[in-house]
């Protein structure tokens, strides 16, 4: 395997993976308390939070990177907190392509659970209630169990979503091996120097995973035969 995949390689994939599992664990822990948010309020804020979420699935990722790249930049406001609070600049550094990530990928974990939270219903939470069952007893032994596949679709999409980004780790995270450079990045570094077997390979494990995450999503989520 050493001889097809060069250490560039393996460090981009790597880096990679490493990247999609902080992604989406992060998005579990912030998106779930939003998804339950918009399952369940009546607020005039719903309309606006749910475009904002939905936001990265129209708006060209370099934009959101450029913007991003600007705010937490040193004349940023983001970049300002960050370095007032120690945590010096966030671009280019691995830190900063999780922020980015995050953002991105966003919609890909919370759609998927604010429409497992919706098909709950009010039933089962009421007939918890009348056992005396607190609201958070309620959310952990009646709302998780049942909404296990939304869960589990949104981790396949949000690591998928993560594992294929490019435009925006791009612009706020370079091209600096080991630290921001990551399997789409590398497979552009390839093609740019015309090293067109070893873009191939990547593209090819690339392709695969992709086929191989969707088997596993309608695996999770067969299709109904029609009636």
């Amino acid at each position: 395997m050493e001889s097809i995949l060069s250490p560039s390689d393996l460090g981009a994939i790597t880096l990679t993976l490493k990247l999609a599992s902080v992604t989406t664990l992060l998005l579990l822990l912030i998106g779930t308390p939003i998804a339950w948010w918009l399952a369940r309020t009546t607020s005039l804020w719903r309309g606006p939070v749910s475009a904002l979420v939905a936001l990265p699935l129209v708006l060209p990722p370099t934009v959101l990177g450029f913007y991003l790249l600007v705010s937490l930049g040193p004349n940023g406001p983001l970049g300002q907190l960050t370095q007032a609070l120690g945590l010096g600049l966030l671009p280019f550094t691995f830190a900063g392509l999780v922020v980015g990530s995050v953002l991105y990928s966003m919609p890909f974990v919370i759609q998927p659970l604010q429409n497992a939270f919706s098909v709950i219903g009010e039933g089962p939470l009421e007939a918890a209630a009348t056992l005396r069952a607190s609201p958070l007893d309620r959310f952990f032994t009646v709302v998780l169990p049942l909404a296990r596949p939304g869960f589990l679709t949104a981790i396949i999409l949000g690591f998928a979503h993560t594992v294929g980004e490019f435009g925006v780790v791009l612009m706020i995270g370079g091209n600096i091996p080991d630290e921001t450079r990551v399997i789409s990045v590398q497979i552009y570094d390839h093609v740019e120097a015309l090293e067109y077997t070893q873009a191939h390979w990547l593209s090819a494990g690339m392709l695969l995973f992709s086929f191989l995450v969707l088997l596993l999503l309608y695996s999770f989520n067969p299709a109904k035969p029609p009636r």
